[in-house]
């Protein structure tokens, strides 16, 4: 869950980022690229609190 709760906030800000690029506005896209540095950092919290592969609170999906 960690990492794609990581992989989600990137991919947001990289979308805002992107917009905001087209629309020509830099104070939006700096934006953009201060979501994508918050990206990972909440995944390795996420990690550090039993969330990510192998954690305490990890919950392997069984496969059919």
């Amino acid at each position: 869950m960690a990492a794609w709760t990581a992989v989600v906030i990137m991919l947001v800000g990289f979308a805002f980022g992107t917009i905001a690029f087209c629309a020509a506005i830099p104070a939006l896209v700096w934006v953009g690229a201060a979501i994508l540095v918050i990206g990972p950092i909440v995944g390795g919290i996420l990690k550090k609190m039993g969330y990510g592969v192998g954690g305490h609170r990890y919950v392997p999906k069984a496969h059919n």
